[in-house]
């Protein structure tokens, strides 16, 4: 991977480049932004960079033997470390246990589509997570000397999934480093990450792509510009968003599912059948936990449209021709005195999911509040 191969960011990659060449690459860094904003491309590429025997003009030189084991993904001083799913068969599970599909997923989607790393792990119901085991192993395998470069580099994706258990067996390397390794990091939610470990790393924010760039990622894909313009729009900066939705119907298939319970929720909430949103409040649940989560992420994601709208602010708006269609029926029922309300309501249940509470509790109560909460006025 070279720094040419990942579109924009031309800031942070001269940073990068600055860090290697000046000789002050941190013992543990952290690119930091929303998904699908490249920062796991931008890592990969830094680590060639360093490892690179004849870099030249800003970019390792893709010939030498360290770059041509970074293109094959087989760098014999660079650990893949990333969140994974623990065997059912029990005994020891780490990472490289994966290694071969973990190798698959970056060669189809190199901006790291966490949907489809989960789909590939095939445990919808699970969330996958960087385990002590893999922990251990990282200690273990840092012991040793380097094989043919200066620097061990370990390349971290979504430290936010670190267990606690893991994060602080990973704590003292990070905070009394080997001179030869470095931890390069990406997160997609910071404020995931332990605080023990952030406050010891060095970090960078990588922005999100906009509308122009993405656009431009798609017609360079094979998108024709229609369909690029609006899966930008749709996408909210995230590439990989955006290529769901090019790749789909973007007037029928675009979170077609979190729009219908969505719609129902509202409608048997205002007619106030109580009967048919326990029975609702059944359905969500069974979308189990990491869907749940990203059910109410769209919840939040619709309340706020549907406000913006009431607001006329129409270069904000990211809505496909479905949603407009139900937000100029609805938006009437988002105001001043309920949307903080709604959206607090939505956060606060996905908080509450993800520490595994009971999900048709929770639905329920939300499904009851919401009949409160419409007419509020």
């Amino acid at each position: 991977m070279k720094f040419a191969d990942i579109p924009g960011h031309d800031a942070v990659k001269t940073r990068l480049r600055d860090m290697a060449d000046t000789g002050r690459v941190p013992h543990a860094l952290l690119l930091e932004g929303s998904e699908g904003s490249g920062k796991f491309a931008l890592a990969r590429a830094f680590a060639q960079y360093i490892h690179c025997s004849n870099p030249s003009g800003g970019e390792p030189c893709g010939n030498c033997p360290s770059c041509r084991q970074h293109q094959t993904l087989n760098h014999i001083d660079t650990l893949y470390s990333f969140p994974y799913i623990k065997k059912e068969s029990g005994g020891t599970t780490i990472a490289d246990d994966y290694r071969k599909l973990f190798d698959e997923f970056i060669t189809e989607s190199p901006m790291m589509d966490f949907q489809m790393w989960r789909e590939k792990l095939g445990k919808d119901n699970a969330q996958p997570q960087i385990l002590v085991d893999e922990g251990e192993e990282l200690i273990r395998r840092l012991g040793f000397m380097t094989r043919r470069s200066k620097f061990k580099i370990v390349l971290l994706w979504l430290p936010e999934r670190l267990k606690e258990e893991t994060a602080n067996k990973l704590l003292k390397l990070i905070e009394e480093p080997s001179s030869d390794t470095i931890f390069i990091m990406t997160s997609n939610n910071p404020r995931g990450i332990i605080p023990t470990i952030y406050s010891r790393v060095q970090r960078i924010e990588v922005p999100r792509y906009s509308n122009t760039e993405i656009s431009s990622i798609l017609r360079s894909s094979g998108f024709d510009s229609v369909t690029s313009d609006e899966a930008a729009r749709l996408s909210d900066g995230n590439v990989n968003m955006a290529l769901r939705i090019a790749g789909g119907d973007i007037e029928n298939n675009v979170n077609s599912l979190y729009f219908d319970m969505f719609v129902n929720l509202t409608r048997l909430a205002y007619a106030k059948k109580v009967a048919e949103l326990r029975q609702w409040s059944v359905d969500a649940a069974a979308l189990g936990r990491e869907s749940s989560i990203k059910f109410l992420a769209y919840c939040c994601h619709l309340t706020r449209e549907s406000y913006l709208y009431k607001l006329n602010i129409e270069e904000l708006r990211m809505m496909s021709s479905n949603e407009k269609n139900f937000i100029d029926r609805f938006h009437p029922f988002i105001n001043e005195k309920n949307v903080e309300d709604f959206i607090e309501m939505f956060d606060r249940s996905a908080r509450d999911i993800a520490a595994n509470a009971n999900a048709k509790i929770i639905f329920f109560d939300l499904a009851v509040r919401t009949i409160m909460l419409l007419r509020r006025k």
